[in-house]
């Protein structure tokens, strides 16, 4: 029976954040306006200067692609998640990489979940070949125009999903891995034999201090182990 080994995606294998480059693509674009990214400088600003949390910067990303998506064509949205993993394809953490490149040599199913819409993760997991990928759902109308309102926000229920995942493609948790970095992967990593919480926000890191988790940071081209698990070093 194959183990599992389950990653976040944003802040965890991208260097970056997915949701804010689709929607800075797409403001390019003028598939949304001019005034989208805007909002997100200014709340990424915030952040940057300690005016403001990582959780308010992210749920800001969700509430302004919900706001700007309704009316727009799911080709559009494709197209502009196509450029965007294209050119983001290689700006990735050296840790979640090589352990990535580990666990494929050890013959885990490997799963990404991410709160990031799912076109786009879709359209970079063509450059990580995770055996699956979840994402964001928005409805359509049925003539690929969204309707603005979400339909799947995995984000809200990673755990449940590991849950259902490993019972329908029949895994184990024994020995399973999990990465991840902010609070909203606490669900999935609590399930998980051998949990990493990896450039954790204040949140997680609470978390993982309690419950004695391996704590990893990388800092410029530096890897810092921080924990006690030495299941898996990949460097």
């Amino acid at each position: 029976m194959k183990k599992l080994a389950i990653f976040d995606i944003d802040g965890t294998i991208f260097r970056k954040n997915l949701h804010f480059e689709l929607i800075d693509e797409l403001s390019w674009r003028g598939i949304f306006s001019k005034d989208a990214r805007k909002t997100l400088v200014q709340i990424y600003a915030n952040w940057l200067e300690h005016r403001g949390t990582y959780e308010e910067y992210r749920k800001k990303i969700i509430s302004t692609y919900e706001e700007e998506l309704k009316g727009c064509s799911q080709k559009d949205v494709i197209d502009a998640s196509r450029k965007v993993a294209d050119f983001n394809k290689d700006r990735i953490y050296i840790f979640t990489r090589d352990l990535i490149k580990k666990l494929r040599k050890d013959k885990y199913a490997i799963i990404a979940i991410s709160g990031s819409p799912i076109e786009i993760v879709k359209e970079y997991n063509k450059h990580m070949k995770f055996d699956e990928v979840f994402g964001s759902v928005y409805e359509t109308n049925g003539k690929g125009i969204y309707t603005g309102k979400s339909i799947f926000e995995p984000v809200k229920h990673k755990g449940h999903l590991v849950g259902q995942y490993i019972s329908e493609k029949g895994l184990t948790l024994e020995g399973s891995a999990g990465v991840g970095d902010t609070e909203s992967d606490i669900s999935f990593l609590k399930m998980v034999s051998n949990p990493i919480a990896f450039n954790p926000n204040l949140n997680l890191e609470k978390v993982a201090r309690r419950k004695n988790w391996r704590i990893v940071v990388e800092k410029k081209d530096v890897v810092y182990d921080m924990g006690n698990f030495k299941i898996i070093n990949p460097r």
